[in-house]
Order: structure tokens, then C-alpha cells, then sequence
């Protein structure tokens, strides 16, 4: 059975989380493989630190504890998964360092130094208009320093980087363009995208 390991990104309120979960939901009625979901930073005590620790770390620092945190994820996580015969679904991946550590100063070349031996991802991007992604975060109780720092203009240009720079890496990459849809249309979207064979249903 071939399993798919797929990285949901975009900018800060575009909707991953949302998509990722549903994402899973929809893979796991579709098949008879397993669904395995997850998310970046690690929901491990590095990972929960790394999340509480953003308004303390900047620049280097925090692109190589999150570097650290991917490693740990993928070898701990990630391919344990996918060789127990799971689907991988993540709510971020390196899409969102090469965008959130170029808007907390560092270049693209550095973050890829920290970056360039993970193991690829079929990387989905959702895009929206910008002012809904604005009034998305503008309704958030809080928001993260790097939250503050970007915008959505400026982060939907920098995944535009990210796909470019990922595509010259071979990684499969799809670009969903959500506004006006639904979250579950969203999701029919990317699984018309996905490569046939690896979506075959129970009954197959």
C-alpha cells in the first residue's frame, strides 16, 4: 500500500488546522490505511516549549530549535507512521520556516541549511484573500510575536518563495486557492489532486 505524507501550509489564518483535520477525517473514510495526524511545533515538550518560547527566541536560535523539533518529529513520528502503513497529515512543515524565519530576519539559503535533509512532503499552500485572513487574526484572543510581525500580503508572498525554491528540490507542491469555498470543499480539492492509487477505498 502506498501511503502519502502531506504538509498543509499557508499564512497565519488561512485555515491549516482546520483543513489538516478534515483532511484526515476525509483520508481515513476513503481507505483502509490508517490516518495519522499531526502538527509543527510537536505537541512534545520541546515542540509545547518552543510554541510558549516564540516572544523569547528570534533568528537563529529559534529556526534551529525548530529545525531540532522537525528532526526529532520526523524520526520519532513521522516515519514510524508511515512504515506502520499510515497516511501523515501535518499542520505545517518546512514551508513554514522558510516563511516565518525570512519574516524573523534571516535568508531563505540559511533556513534550507537548517532544513535540507528532512524527508520531502507532498506540500499543499492555501491561499485566500487577504483581508479575510486579516479578520481571521484581528478575531484571535492573542496573537503570536511572528503573527504580528507578518501580514497576510507578505506571508502569501513568501509561500510563493517557498513553493519556488521547493519545486527546485523535486517536492510535489499544489496550490489551493480557497476563497468562496467551504472548508469540505477545500478538502474534496486536494483529494482530487492526490495521486489515485494511494485513495483506494475499503471496498477496492
Amino acid at each position: 500500500m502506498i501511503t502519502l505524507f502531506i504538509a498543509i501550509e499557508g499564512p497565519n489564518g488561512v485555515g491549516k488546522s482546520t483543513t489538516s483535520r478534515l483532511l484526515a477525517d476525509r483520508l481515513a473514510d476513503l481507505g483502509p490505511a490508517g490516518v495519522h495526524l499531526t502538527a509543527e511545533p510537536t505537541r512534545t515538550p520541546l515542540g509545547q516549549l518552543l510554541r510558549r518560547q516564540e516572544d523569547f527566541l528570534h533568528g537563529k536560535a529559534l529556526a534551529l530549535a525548530l529545525a531540532a523539533d522537525r528532526a526529532a518529529h520526523i524520526e520519532n513520528e513521522i516515519v514510524p507512521r508511515l512504515d506502520d502503513g499510515f497516511h501523515v497529515v501535518t499542520d505545517r512543515y518546512v514551508a513554514s520556516s522558510l516563511v516565518l524565519q525570512r519574516v524573523d530576519g534571516l535568508d531563505l539559503a540559511e533556513i534550507w541549511s537548517y532544513n535540507r535533509y528532512v524527508l520531502p512532503a507532498t506540500v499543499i499552500y492555501l491561499e485566500d484573500d487577504p483581508d479575510v485572513i486579516r479578520a481571521r487574526l484581528a478575531a484571535r484572543a492573542h496573537l503570536t510575536r511572528l503573527e504580528r510581525a507578518g501580514s497576510p500580503e507578505k506571508e502569501l508572498v513568501l509561500h510563493r518563495d517557498a513553493a519556488r525554491h521547493l519545486h527546485r528540490q523535486e517536492w510535489r507542491q499544489y496550490t489551493i486557492a480557497c476563497a468562496g469555498l467551504t472548508p469540505d470543499q477545500i478538502v474534496s480539492t486536494i483529494l482530487n489532486l492526490l495521486p489515485a492509487d494511494t485513495l483506494l477505498t475499503s471496498e477496492a
